[in-house]
């Protein structure tokens, strides 16, 4: 395994590790506060760290051809995603979302084929389809107590996944030009001059007590809206959306685990012989995905 491979799975699966804590903090903050408020003041306060990550550091501006691709990344992940998820996770539980969160690697896996130019060889699609299937089957059978159809946070949720493999398939394409810390954060800050008012018309007019739902905003301002991306965004665009991207197949469990951890939900002990045969899907994937090509892979080493 090479150095730059080893690099882009030890990155990749740092930022799946810190996006599995986003819903169930996202749900602790939403028990509190208004989800659009949520929404805007995470995109704010991160996008105020970016600004001053980018001035500090004196990175160049980007290009004007650059600016389209930086808005799909903004409208997938610094908006569509945190808003979406935010109003789902009003109707269901953090643990009925997490659901959703296994087709988010087919999703970005769609968006590397058309965005990215990435052509996955039939197995990997195989391993694909059986790793979503059983963090699905997995995640639904804890549902099955307490069935509800599909509904309202539901119809939230699959618009969450969908724009939300977009922006991290757009995102890592253009990291391969920026840098991973680089895309995020001038996405955050063309964000920041629409962010930052509606965070301030939206805001409690008291704001309530619960320490909590205030440390939870500051994880998905700080680690979900920024650092993670600074890891994944790195480790897409290293080792191959479609390839790396499979690791989110683990997302949904750490989640499980975080939920269970932070918020009283049951954790199974299936669970642990559901990780093993997710992580061999991740695994096959991952020797069947597609690799960036050799010029991409040295500029983003460098």
């Amino acid at each position: 395994m090479s150095s730059l491979s080893s690099s882009a799975w030890r990155n990749g699966l740092i930022g799946v590790l810190i996006f599995s804590g986003s819903l169930p903090a996202t749900r602790v903050a939403v028990a509190a506060l208004d989800p659009w408020f949520v929404t805007w003041a995470r995109a704010a306060i991160a996008g105020l760290l970016a600004g001053g990550l980018l001035l500090a550091l004196r990175q160049p501006w980007p290009r004007r051809d650059e600016l389209a691709s930086l808005a799909l990344v903004m409208l997938g992940v610094v908006v569509g995603f945190p808003l979406f998820s935010a109003l789902a996770l009003q109707q269901v539980s953090s643990a009925h979302a997490l659901v959703f969160v296994g087709l988010l690697p087919l999703a970005t896996a769609g968006c590397a084929v058309l965005r990215g130019g990435e052509r996955p060889r039939p197995a990997f699609w195989l391993f694909a389809l059986l790793g979503s299937a059983l963090v699905l089957g997995y995640a639904l059978r804890r549902e099955t107590a307490a069935p509800a159809g599909f509904g309202v946070g539901d119809a939230w949720m699959l618009a969450a996944i969908a724009v939300c493999g977009l922006g991290y398939a757009e995102g890592a394409r253009l990291s391969r030009r920026l840098g991973g810390w680089q895309t995020i954060c001038w996405a955050l800050l063309l964000a920041l001059p629409l962010m930052l008012p509606l965070a301030w018309r939206t805001r409690p007019a008291t704001p309530p007590p619960a320490v909590a739902a205030w440390l939870a905003l500051a994880y998905v301002s700080l680690f979900s809206m920024l650092l993670g991306f600074v890891f994944w965004y790195r480790g897409l665009a290293q080792g191959g959306i479609a390839a790396v991207g499979q690791l989110q197949l683990l997302q949904p469990l750490f989640g499980l685990l975080l939920a269970g951890l932070l918020l009283g939900e049951t954790v199974e002990p299936a669970m642990i012989g559901v990780a093993v045969a997710v992580a061999l899907c991740v695994a096959a994937a991952r020797h069947h995905g597609a690799r960036p090509a050799p010029a991409v892979a040295a500029a983003v080493e460098t």
